[in-house]
């Protein structure tokens, strides 16, 4: 990987995509820390150090995609969660409504509309999630039990709300357009990549506090045991994102005038974890709702307690299993939404395709539902596990929560996205230095 990196910084266009690209992530970075106007930056930098030290935040999952710009509050807080929301809630809707899938199917030019689709409801949520952070900030209830909590946002006026929410929306347009800034003339996957450099930003912090809070050698045994899981883990993760099924498809010759067309061997390759960290968010966030009810209710009923027992913090029982279970539903859910066999079946039977042993059309499309449903059994253990690492077998160690640095959501993301930009600059070297048949 490092070879690569140092033969695309001396190929001249690749190293300019590079440095843009880098000089993109100094302005994202730059924009995390700066404040929204109308909020106080002393009483934010007392809460936070407060949340930081008891590790109680309920947005702990949309903080650390926005890079710690979230509870700081800053005019890139809600980072590019808006778009990934988007993003999502369109490619569910893609299988719901008949225009948006025959949008998909007219290619570059319906991919640009649904694209576009995306950017406008990316602006719709970050007002919507705007104003709740606002309104949250403005009641004391993002930094519960601290004694400043209300009042970081000194001036409650409309004005000053109003401005802050547009401050807020305005950044996640900001981002948006940064992401795709790099996906057009840096080095792709732009959003990606933003989201890469968010998560990658707390991993410092997160380990210092660490090795702060051990108690063994000063913390150091701590601090090295948990960077050597953490090695294993991603050792790990790799595996298992790179492995695969490969079904193979063989097409049929055709004869069109003289000439011979087809009879070549290919394969369909279908991942052990087809879903990516899709479930682990979809989980993470339905499981967020139940504390965000009972800490903006006032009332002292049972269900609040019951609540606040078992599913406010992530060691509980109930909890884990929950988390599990909703982990391998929205697995399965996200794989039978984003891969249709029957389709697949229909194109290579159109195509002259077939499976060797199966035949085209139905039985095709059943053998492929049959493959899909026993790997991603597989890939959905293997997410869950991952996932709650951090609460099993990371709970001696001072901090380690669901959002613990090495977790789930966040080695998932690291993992994949670097693996992905690696393969794109390795492709773009091989491009540009490929030296043909005759020298």
């Amino acid at each position: 990987m490092l070879t690569a990196f140092a033969r695309a910084f001396k190929t001249p266009d690749l190293r300019k995509k590079l440095l843009f690209t880098l000089g993109i992530i100094v302005l994202y970075r730059l924009g995390a820390h700066i404040p929204v106007p109308g909020v106080s930056y002393e009483n934010v930098q007392i809460c936070v150090d407060q949340a930081s030290k008891n590790n109680s935040s309920l947005f702990g999952l949309v903080n650390m995609f926005s890079g710690g710009a979230l509870l700081q509050i800053t005019i890139f807080a809600l980072g590019i969660m808006p778009y990934i929301t988007a993003s999502i809630i369109l490619q569910l809707l893609t299988v719901v409504i008949p225009r948006l899938e025959a949008l998909k199917k007219e290619g570059q030019s319906g991919t640009a509309k649904i694209t576009q689709y995306t950017r406008y409801l990316t602006v719709a949520l970050a007002v919507l999630q705007g104003t709740g952070l606002v309104a949250t900030a403005r009641s004391g209830a993002l930094f519960s039990g601290c004694q400043v909590a209300n009042e970081i946002v000194p001036d409650q006026s409309i004005f000053v709300t109003a401005t802050m929410v547009i401050t807020m929306t305005a950044g996640t347009a900001v981002v948006m357009w940064l992401g795709e800034l790099i996906t057009d003339r840096g080095i792709g996957n732009g959003m990606s990549i933003l989201m890469f450099i968010s998560i990658a930003a707390g991993f410092p912090g997160a380990l210092w506090a660490i090795k702060e809070s051990g108690k063994l050698a000063k913390g150091w045994i701590e601090f090295g045991t948990v960077i050597l899981i953490g090695f294993v883990m991603v050792a790990l993760v790799v595996f298992v994102e790179q492995a695969q099924r490969r079904i193979p498809v063989q097409y049929a010759k055709r004869m069109i005038g003289r000439r011979s067309y087809g009879g070549t061997s290919t394969y369909i390759p279908l991942k052990v974890n087809q879903a990516g960290v899709i479930p682990v968010i979809f989980a993470s966030s339905l499981l967020y709702i139940p504390a965000l009810i009972a800490q903006f209710s006032s009332s002292n009923a049972g269900w609040k307690t019951w609540i606040e027992a078992h599913f406010v913090k992530g060691d509980h029982p109930y909890y884990i299993a929950t988390y599990f279970l909703l982990i391998v539903f929205f697995a399965f859910f996200y794989v039978a939404i984003s891969f249709n066999p029957e389709e697949v079946a229909d194109n290579m039977k159109k195509y002259g395709g077939f499976i060797p042993g199966i035949r085209a059309g139905r039985p095709t499309a059943e053998y492929l539902s049959y493959v899909l449903n026993r790997i991603t059994w597989p890939g959905s253990l293997y997410l869950g596990l991952i996932a709650l690492v951090p609460t099993m077998a990371l709970a001696g160690f001072g901090g380690a929560n669901q959002n613990f640095p090495f977790g789930g959501t966040s080695i998932l993301i690291i993992v994949g996205v670097g693996l992905e930009t690696v393969k794109q600059i390795e492709s773009q070297l091989q491009q540009r230095n490929y030296e043909g048949f005759l020298r």
